[in-house]
């Protein structure tokens, strides 16, 4: 599945300011060109010849007549294959500086100088690795925007993985990612899986009429991860090669999706140039899953658990400290996961407490102090800065984003008596109330 996001923005904002009116003569050479990248690309032959017939018939009876701008142009042939085709990934573009940057590479230089302006772009973008941290609970996220090519993002994906390779669980986030390349999600899987081969996926080829293989890599620089439990989250713009990744890994039994179903591209391609400074992204081959024997074009991939895109990553969060809660045999670890995943079941499922109650913390404990703005509680301790309180129960609170530390408070004959600070380690004090 080529990344079809390394296609130069800023080549396309300027093909998109040039004025240009398509005359008749420029419309038919399009299309002409159209019909013979789909006739010797496209990936099912029998429906190339529908796509085509269907534009010669729109062509004769002046559909495209009256259209003078390019970009509209490319939109309705877009539109016009993909009605007969259903196919996502096929779709046409105008971008004349592209095509015009391709024409210009003759010589070793200018195929240099091209592709120095293609990793340039990829690097801008940190070659799609957007976030990489660890979460309480030594959880592991990684925000993969894009899988582009190894050849180039290798580096960075190495980093990545390696810093997650002592978490216990990962969560990867593919919410926002639109596809990229097979060999990155090879590289990526391979660090999940020790080092026996898997086999991940198959493809057909149809302008070659062959198949290829693809299988986790038996060597990867740096530590594998195979233990860990991963998560994956999508969304309906969770397309292409980010899909093939989700459906690997959800038909391997190697990872829990979370999210929405994704947008269904399953055809892996690139674009051709054609005529005029148009372009036609061509499906050129098909997924074949070693499990399935099919793939996931038109219907998507189905999440384990659907929940609407924005609330996956909480949900990941809350479900993977269970897991690690309920696996802890460590007394202290137990405490640190089940610590973490009640500040997560606060923060997805607010408490309401009745203003009476609130009103009764006010006040100073010793060093500390309780006040109430805007109907909400906040905490100071001396001088320091003052946090708000969120309830975790009626009478225990989080204390800001200070994710160590929490209190808690005393009552005594249906009086608040003193404040407790809890500690992440297990550790508490106490201060009496005074005022």
């Amino acid at each position: 599945m080529v990344c079809c996001l390394l296609l130069s923005s800023t080549a396309i904002v300027k093909a998109q300011d040039q004025v240009v009116n398509l005359t008749q003569i420029q419309t038919n050479k399009v299309i002409d060109s159209i019909e013979h990248i789909l006739k010797s690309n496209y990936v099912f032959p029998e429906i190339a010849d529908k796509m085509i017939s269907d534009l010669k018939k729109n062509l004769k009876e002046g559909a495209y007549k009256t259209i003078k701008d390019p970009q509209v142009f490319a939109s309705r042939l877009t539109k016009d294959l993909q009605a007969i085709s259903q196919d996502k990934h096929l779709r046409v573009l105008y971008n004349p500086n592209r095509v015009a940057a391709e024409q210009r590479v003759h010589t070793a230089e200018d195929s240099i100088k091209f592709i120095e302006s293609r990793v340039k772009q990829m690097k801008h973008q940190n070659f799609g690795f957007k976030e990489v941290k660890i979460l309480d609970g030594n959880i592991g996220y990684l925000d993969l925007r894009a899988f582009m090519d190894p050849q180039y993002a290798s580096e960075t994906a190495v980093a990545a993985m390696n810093l997650l390779s002592n978490t216990d669980v990962i969560i990867i986030d593919l919410r926002q990612n639109g596809g990229g390349s097979p060999s990155m999600i090879q590289l990526i899987t391979s660090y999940l899986y020790s080092s026996e081969r898997v086999h991940l996926n198959n493809f057909y080829w149809r302008p070659t009429d062959t198949n290829t293989q693809t299988w986790t890599l038996p060597h990867v620089p740096g530590k594998r991860n195979p233990d860990a439990k991963i998560y994956v989250l999508t969304s309906s713009n969770t397309f292409s090669a980010a899909e093939e990744f989700s459906y690997n890994l959800k038909n391997l039994k190697r990872a829990t999706l979370i999210g929405e179903t994704t947008g269904g591209g399953a055809h892996p391609g690139g674009t051709i140039n054609a005529a005029e400074g148009f372009m036609v992204w061509t499906p050129s081959g098909r997924a074949i899953n070693p499990i399935t024997n099919t793939n996931w074009e038109r219907v998507g991939v189905v999440p384990h658990i659907k929940v609407e895109a924005g609330k996956a990553l909480a949900i990941a969060e809350f479900k993977a400290l269970e897991y690690l809660a309920n696996k802890a045999t460590d007394p202290q670890l137990k405490f640190s996961y089940n610590w973490a995943l009640s500040s997560k079941k606060a923060l997805m499922n607010p408490i309401t407490i009745k203003k009476p109650i609130l009103k009764s913390y006010l006040g100073t404990y010793d060093e500390r102090k309780i006040t109430m703005e805007n109907g909400k509680l906040y905490y100071q301790r001396a001088n320091r800065g003052k946090h708000e309180l969120t309830p975790i129960s009626e009478n225990e609170f989080m204390v800001g984003d200070l994710s160590y530390f929490r209190v808690r408070f005393l009552n005594k004959n249906n009086k608040v008596t003193a404040i407790e600070g809890l500690y992440d380690n297990g550790r508490t004090d106490k201060n009496l109330k005074t005022n």
